[in-house]
C-alpha cells in the first residue's frame, strides 16, 4: 500500500476488489479458451482445415506471449485498473468480431483482439493482490487467482458449448462479447490500484534498462529452469483445452458433445484440486521442485501413450485418466514462477515472470501448429477424421516433451552448480532418501535401546 500500511485483516473492500478482479480474469480464460469447444463449427464456418483452424490458436498465442514483457512494462507505468478495463473491452470486441465474420481475415484478427486482451489481465490482476492483502495472504491469494480463474474453461466446455449446439455461432459469441463488456465495466467502477488511489502511475522505463533486465534473467540457470519447467508441463494440457481437446474426444473417440464437454470441465477441476497440494510441496521441499516438475510430466507422458496405444477408441475410463493427466500441467507448470522468484532479485521478477510465462505458450502453439498440419496432411485438409489421423498427429507431442526434457536436465545441473558455489548443496534425490532412512533407524534403535515402547508395548 502506498503511504501506509495495510491492516493485519483484509478489509472487506480488499476482498471486493478482488473478486471483481478475478471475474475479469475468468472472463478471459473464457474468451481464451472458447475456440476450443468451437473448433468443427468453425471449420464449417470459415471453411477450413485443420492447419488453419490451428493457426487461429497459434497466432493468439503468440500475440499473447509476444506481450507478456511489454504488458508488464505497461503495468509498471499505468497500473492495473487501467489494463484490465482495456483488456476487457479489447478481447469482447474481438469475440464480437468473431461472431459477426465470416471470413479467414476476421477470425484471425478476432483472434489477435483476444489474445492482447488476455495478456493484459491475469499479470495485472496479480499485481491488485500485494496492494489489498498483508504479505503473509500474498501467496495463498495468488495461487486461489490462478486456479479459480480456470473456471472460465469450464464456461467454455459447457454453456458456451451448449449455445453453439443451440442457437447458434452468432448467438453463442455475441453473448460471451456482451458478459465480456458487462464484466469490464463493473472493474471499471469497482476496481483501483491500491487502498490509496483509484489509479496509480509509475516512472517510465527505458528501452537500455529492459534489455539488461532481460539480458540478466536470462543469464541465470535457474530463471532457464523455470522457462523449461514451464515449457514442458503446461503445453500438453493447454493444446488440448484451447484447440484439439474437444476435436479429438469427438471426431476422434466418438463421444458426444455432452460428455467431451463434462471431460473438459473435469480437466479443470482436477487443476483446481491438485493446485494447492502442489503449491504445499512446492513450499515444504523447496530444493526437490524439479522432482515435482518430472513427475507431472512422467504423468502427462504416460498418460498420452496408454490412450494412443489402445487399439482403436479408447474406452471412456481411460480418456478420464487422460483427462486427470493433464489436469496436472497447469498447477504443474506454476513451479517455473517459483524459481522465478526464489533466482532472481525483486527488481527484475517482473522480467523473469514473463521470460517464464513465454515458455508454455511458446511450446503449446508448437503443438497446435504441428497437430493442425499432420491432420491436414492425412485428410487432405478435410474436416473428417479417423482415429488413427489423430493418433500420428498427437504423437508429436512427445517431440516437446523430449526438447523441454532436455532443457530442464541441463539447466537443473547448472543451477545446482551455481547454488554449490553459494555453499547450499543439493544432495541427489536417491543420497536424501537413503540418510533419512538411516537417520529412521537410527532413531528407532534409540528408542529401543532405552527401553521406550510405542503404543501397546505394555501388553
Amino acid at each position: 500500500m502506498e503511504g501506509g500500511t495495510l491492516p493485519m485483516r483484509p478489509t472487506g473492500r480488499a476482498w471486493a476488489v478482488w473478486a471483481v478482479a478475478l471475474a475479469a480474469y475468468i472472463m478471459a480464460v473464457l474468451h481464451r479458451t472458447s475456440l476450443g469447444v468451437a473448433g468443427l463449427d468453425a471449420q464449417d464456418r470459415f471453411h477450413v482445415g485443420a492447419g488453419a483452424l490451428a493457426s487461429f490458436a497459434v497466432l493468439q498465442l503468440l500475440v499473447y506471449a509476444g506481450l507478456q514483457v511489454p504488458v508488464g512494462l505497461l503495468l509498471d507505468r499505468f497500473g492495473s485498473l487501467r489494463l484490465i478495463v482495456t483488456g476487457g473491452m479489447v478481447m469482447a470486441a474481438g469475440q464480437a468480431l468473431m461472431a459477426t465474420t465470416h471470413g479467414v481475415e476476421g477470425a484471425v484478427l478476432a483472434r489477435v483482439l483476444v489474445g492482447a486482451g488476455d495478456a493484459m489481465t491475469f499479470i495485472s490482476v496479480l499485481r491488485l493482490v500485494p496492494h489489498w492483502f498483508p504479505a503473509r495472504r500474498v501467496p495463498v491469494l495468488t495461487q486461489l487467482t490462478g486456479l479459480i480463474g480456470q473456471t472460465g474453461q469450464v464456461l467454455s466446455a459447457v454453456p458456451l458449448a451448449a449455445l453453439l449446439a443451440g442457437p447458434g455461432w452468432t448467438t453463442a459469441f455475441l453473448g460471451t462479447a456482451a458478459t465480456g463488456v458487462f464484466i469490464a465495466l463493473v472493474a471499471l467502477a469497482a476496481l483501483r490500484d491500491t487502498p490509496d488511489r483509484r489509479l496509480s502511475s509509475g516512472d517510465a522505463v527505458t528501452l537500455r534498462r529492459v534489455g539488461s533486465d532481460l539480458a540478466q534473467s536470462w543469464r541465470h540457470p535457474g530463471t532457464r529452469l523455470g522457462f523449461w519447467s514451464h515449457f514442458t508441463t503446461q503445453f500438453a494440457g493447454t493444446a488440448f483445452a484451447l484447440m484439439w481437446g474437444f476435436p479429438f474426444l469427438i471426431a476422434g473417440q466418438g463421444l458426444d458433445r455432452e460428455t467431451a464437454s463434462t471431460l473438459l470441465a473435469l480437466f479443470v477441476l482436477v487443476g483446481m484440486a491438485a493446485g494447492p497440494l502442489i503449491g504445499v510441496l512446492v513450499q515444504r521441499y523447496p530444493l526437490r521442485r524439479s522432482v515435482l516438475v518430472l513427475a507431472v510430466i512422467a504423468v502427462n507422458a504416460g498418460a498420452w501413450g496408454l490412450v494412443l496405444a489402445w487399439p482403436g477408441h479408447a474406452p471412456l475410463p481411460v480418456l478420464v485418466l487422460l483427462v486427470m493427466a493433464l489436469g496436472l500441467g497447469g498447477p504443474g507448470s506454476m513451479i517455473g514462477f517459483d524459481y522465478a522468484r526464489t533466482f532472481n532479485p525483486p527488481s527484475r521478477l517482473g522480467t523473469a515472470t514473463g521470460v517464464v510465462n513465454v515458455g508454455g505458450f511458446v511450446a503449446s502453439l508448437l503443438t497446435i501448429e504441428l497437430v493442425g498440419l499432420i491432420l491436414d496432411a492425412r485428410t487432405g485438409g478435410r474436416a473428417t477424421y479417423e482415429i488413427s489421423d489423430f493418433k500420428i498427429a498427437m504423437a508429436v507431442q512427445y517431440l516437446i516433451f523430449a526438447v523441454g526434457l532436455a532443457g530442464i536436465l541441463r539447466n537443473r545441473r547448472l543451477a545446482r552448480r551455481r547454488l554449490a558455489d553459494e555453499g547450499v548443496v543439493v544432495r541427489p534425490l536417491r543420497v536424501a532418501l537413503g540418510l533419512g532412512m538411516s537417520r529412521a533407524v537410527k532413531a528407532r534403535t534409540l528408542i529401543v535401546g532405552t527401553g521406550v515402547r510405542g503404543r501397546g508395548g505394555h501388553d
